[in-house]
Order: C-alpha cells, then sequence, then structure tokens
C-alpha cells in the first residue's frame, strides 16, 4: 500500500513540475528543501513528511483538491496521511498575548459536511472494523491508540493525527490502562 502511494505522489509531483515547465532547482527553492530531496521523491526513493509534501504542493501553485484528487489505490482506498506533534506549524492568528495556534491541518471543501465528534474509547472496548462514507481526520487529545487497517497498524500518542479515507475498514484500538480522548473530523463531500 505504502509503496503504491509513495509512486503516485511522486508522479503526480513530476508530472506537475514538467507541465509547469519548473526545474527541480526552482521546486526545491519555493518549498525550502534540498534538490536532492525533490529528485528523491519524484524517483520514488522517499516520501516526504507531511508538511515537505505541503511545501512542496505550494510550490507547485496547485489546489490540494487537485493534487489528492486522483490518488488511490486501484481505485479502492485514498492514503493515509500522518501528521506528528512536532511537524505542526505555529503561527499568529492576530496580534495576542497569550495565545498560541497550531496549525494541524487545512483542507477545503467546495460541497459536503463537516462533523466534529469527540471520541473517548475506554480500556479494554472492543468492535469490528468499521468503515465511513467520509475522509476522517483524528486528533489525539489524551492517551495513546493503534489505529488497525487491513493492511496496516498505527501507533498514535496524545498531540498525533491523522487524516485518511473512511472507506478503508479501520478500528481504533486502545490497550492501554486509561481511556483515549480524540477529536474527530467527518469530511463528507458531493452530498446532494
Amino acid at each position: 500500500m505504502e509503496n503504491e502511494i509513495l509512486v503516485q505522489i511522486s508522479q503526480k509531483i513530476k508530472s506537475i513540475r514538467k507541465d509547469k515547465n519548473l526545474t527541480i532547482q526552482e521546486i526545491a527553492d519555493r518549498a525550502g528543501v534540498t534538490k536532492g530531496l525533490i529528485s528523491q521523491i519524484e524517483n520514488s526513493r522517499t516520501i516526504p513528511s507531511l508538511l515537505v509534501l505541503m511545501q512542496i504542493i505550494k510550490g507547485l501553485e496547485v489546489d490540494l483538491n487537485y493534487f489528492f484528487n486522483d490518488l488511490s489505490l486501484d481505485g479502492r482506498e485514498a492514503p493515509i496521511l500522518i501528521l506528528r506533534k512536532e511537524e505542526y506549524q505555529k503561527f499568529e492568528k492576530e496580534p495576542a498575548s497569550g495565545y498560541e495556534y497550531e496549525r494541524i491541518f487545512t483542507r477545503k471543501i467546495k460541497t459536503g459536511a463537516v462533523d466534529f465528534v469527540l471520541l473517548e474509547i475506554q480500556p479494554g472496548s472492543v468492535r469490528d472494523f468499521v468503515t465511513t462514507d467520509a475522509f476522517e481526520f483524528k486528533y489525539i487529545l489524551q492517551g495513546s491508540v493503534k489505529y488497525v487497517f487491513r493492511d496496516t497498524t498505527i501507533d498514535l500518542h496524545e498531540g498525533d493525527s491523522m487524516l485518511f479515507d473512511g472507506r478503508l475498514e479501520h478500528n481504533p484500538v486502545n490497550e492501554s490502562a486509561v481511556p483515549v480522548k480524540m477529536l474527530v473530523v467527518y469530511f463528507f463531500e458531493n452530498l446532494e
């Protein structure tokens, strides 16, 4: 699964760059990374962190929806994006003392609905795999959780976040002795 996503991201970056007649060095300068890193990404030798990928997409001057729109695994699944708390970007929304903002994730939605939910998972809770007809964003407020997918398991800890296509079968598992609390945002697109 990861290799398929890596190849798609690599090809998409290279294709857009070439369509816009940009050099690897120009994209590297715009994204604030090295020419060698862009080359490694385009040749599927490494996958960028979410922050670097966002900087590259910004440097390509394309909309996030356009970039991610056709990334899939043979039309079955969409990528899972992980952002660790160390990668959050601090920013100033307005001049004010004592207010610290950290951008976790931004996604533009043209049509659809967004549902914000607080989820608490008690120790030892059990359920089957589930799916949702939405993209799901998870932000871990307290504790640690294992997100089990059919092909992979991802450990998330307090302050980590994840975005994935809810049509992927998934199951959050709390193996600790304390409750896990998370903010869940469901992005329902193309509602009619």
